[in-house]
């Protein structure tokens, strides 16, 4: 169990420390994995950014991931879930657009006239709070490699066992906690509250001025 998503950057940073990782960014999936990577960045020395993705839930259950999109137009879609499910298109279409507008909001609030770091044949380092379906973490990847990635590294404090098999399109997964019976990122913390837009700001504004 984390205390919280501090403590969790914290222990997740020192792992990555040991294993040796080395990367020129670290991007953080807003707005709950931005704490948790502003601590990964401090650890490594590294400056922060975020990759801004949303979830797209099933539309009479919008907290399990029928696929997710990200910046850059990207888009990805569990065609076997609306099937067994029974999402028509239409419903897919007006749950995308409606996240697509919430994405491209908060993309320009976070950043706000900072602009998007250069990713052009970099190694990234994209950490978020924790990994279930992989929906989410999958997009940022796509959105990283569409922007120049060369090499792209996914990390969180915590993930089921599986993973490594559930993010697509990243070079290397690393969970510092795979627990057996893991459900939801949130079981593995004693304190896990929403993170607002004002607290992913605020940290962006601190790693910019360390920087």
């Amino acid at each position: 169990m984390f205390e919280d998503r501090e403590d969790a950057g914290r222990r997740l940073g020192r792992h990555l420390v040991q294993l040796g990782v080395t990367a020129s960014v670290v991007l953080g999936l807003p707005r709950g994995g931005v704490p948790v990577a502003a601590e990964v960045a401090t650890a490594l020395g590294l400056p922060l950014d975020v990759i801004v993705v949303r979830k797209l839930g099933l539309p009479f259950q919008p907290e399990v991931a029928m696929g997710s999109i990200g910046e850059g137009g990207i888009r990805i879609i569990d065609a076997d879930l609306v099937r067994r499910a029974g999402v028509t298109p239409t419903q897919v279409s007006a749950v995308e657009r409606r996240e697509r507008e919430v994405l491209e909001r908060r993309a320009a609030t976070l950043r706000g006239d900072r602009p998007r770091r250069d990713l052009t044949g970099k190694t990234v380092l994209i950490v978020d709070d924790g990994i279930a379906t992989g929906a989410t973490a999958s997009a940022a990847c796509l959105v990283a490699r569409s922007l120049g990635a060369e090499r792209v590294i996914v990390a969180a404090p915590v993930g089921g066992r599986d993973a490594a098999n559930v993010v697509e399109g990243a070079d290397r997964v690393i969970c510092l906690e795979q627990p057996l019976g893991f459900q939801a990122v949130g079981g593995s913390y004693w304190s896990f509250p929403q993170t607002t837009d004002a607290d992913v700001m605020r940290l962006l504004e601190n790693a910019a001025a360390r920087s």
